[in-house]
């Protein structure tokens, strides 16, 4: 019988940046999660629904943690890290994936989300999957606004006001 052991997930730290400290979890092919410390329960219960559990491995999530920091710090306009796609549903998979390709500084609504994936009237499922962004921030959910052009919903952070935050970093002109 072949062997069929999965890689092990690695599970790191990046602290005291201006949002706060995160989490982050890596697999052999990339980013698999991030969150906010305080949220930790939900990055957990995220290991829990794919299945997995992920050991302290700083060393193997150094790389993701410094490209986070220097965006934070204004330093970092793209990531060049590389992205696990494979724990995503395919349409989570589909969507994320045009999130991702979002340039630093502009924005998109959920409604041109759904038709640049085919799927021009899906764009409540668009902001479901986006809500269940397991890599908010490196996969910049942050970026996507209502189709009235207005902040609706963020779970990272402190909500809005972090999406508002991150807005303001990547110099979008807020005017609402």
């Amino acid at each position: 019988m072949e062997n069929t052991t999965l890689p092990n997930l690695s599970l790191g730290e990046l602290n005291k940046t201006p949002l706060g400290d995160f989490r982050l979890i890596a697999s052999d092919l990339g980013l698999v999660a991030l969150e906010w410390a305080k949220d930790q329960p939900r990055l957990f219960s995220y290991l829990q629904k794919i299945k997995r559990s992920a050991v302290p491995d700083q060393k193997n999530i150094a790389t993701y943690a410094d490209q986070l920091s220097e965006y934070l710090s204004g330093k970092r306009t793209t990531f060049t890290i590389p992205i696990d796609w494979t724990f995503l549903t395919p349409f989570q998979r589909k969507t994320l994936q045009a999130v991702f390709r979002i340039p630093y500084g502009e924005i998109r609504t959920y409604a041109e989300i759904a038709k640049e994936i085919d799927h021009p009237l899906a764009f409540r499922a668009v902001g479901a999957a986006n809500g269940k962004n397991p890599m908010a921030i490196f996969i910049p959910c942050h970026r996507v606004l209502g189709t009235d052009g207005k902040l609706h919903g963020y779970g990272g952070g402190n909500g809005l006001p972090t999406k508002k935050w991150l807005l303001k970093l990547e110099g979008v002109n807020l005017t609402f």
